[in-house]
């Protein structure tokens, strides 16, 4: 953590106008999770959902979000994926997402649940992918200094992700730190490619100019 820490801003994945109708849902889950005191399981739900569900099964996120499958097939496969898995609260939204042909926004509204979450809690919430489990020791001091840097209360959403190799990533929002052993590889070729290319782009303007 000791490295410079770099500013990512992601492309929006979503129109303005989505983004509006994500933030009207979400609106509506927090204040149904809140009147049942489970406005920070919801918050943990959701985010399973999109980081952890959709990205081992790709093909559930697209079939959900499908225009060509019919709500009946829809209601069918939320009820036996998440039934009994998932909260009673969560099912029915996703029942109530359906009925409106809006579960291709799950991930916009996932945002806007957790932009919702931190402005009314003092809460930021922190993803954090490593390649093994955090010790307690190191979960502190990653809480620590988010919070110096946040000047908020930190919540971390920590999980382990083995195809990083190694070392950490973070994301707060659009803010991402990444300090993985594949990024670092990934980075380390892209350079050897790039001077490789210059070589060669040297070599042809020498052997042009004699």
């Amino acid at each position: 953590m000791s490295e410079p820490m770099e500013k990512i801003v992601e492309p929006i994945t979503a129109d303005v106008s989505a983004q509006r109708i994500a933030r009207v849902y979400a609106e509506a889950l927090y204040k149904a999770a809140e009147a049942k005191g489970e406005a920070k399981e919801l918050l943990d739900e959701l985010t399973s959902l999109v980081h952890d569900v959709f990205r081992a099964s790709a093909g559930l996120e697209a079939y959900l979000g499908s225009g060509a499958v019919g709500r009946e097939h829809k209601r069918d496969l939320i009820k036996k994926t998440f039934d009994g898995r998932a909260s009673e609260t969560l099912c029915n939204f996703l029942q109530v997402l359906n009925n409106h042909d809006r579960l291709d926004l799950l991930r916009a509204i996932q945002r806007a649940y957790q932009e919702l979450y931190e402005e009314r809690t003092g809460h930021i919430v922190a993803e954090v992918r490593s390649a093994r489990p955090l010790s307690d020791e190191q979960t502190e001091r990653l809480r620590r200094e988010l919070r110096e840097t946040f000047h908020r209360e930190p919540i971390l959403a920590a999980r382990v992700d083995e195809d990083l190799l190694g070392g950490l990533q973070i994301r707060v929002g659009d803010w991402v730190y990444d300090a993985t052993v594949r990024t670092q590889l990934n980075n380390f070729r892209n350079q050897l490619i790039e001077r490789s290319s210059h070589a060669v782009q040297t070599g042809r303007d020498r052997f042009s100019s004699q």
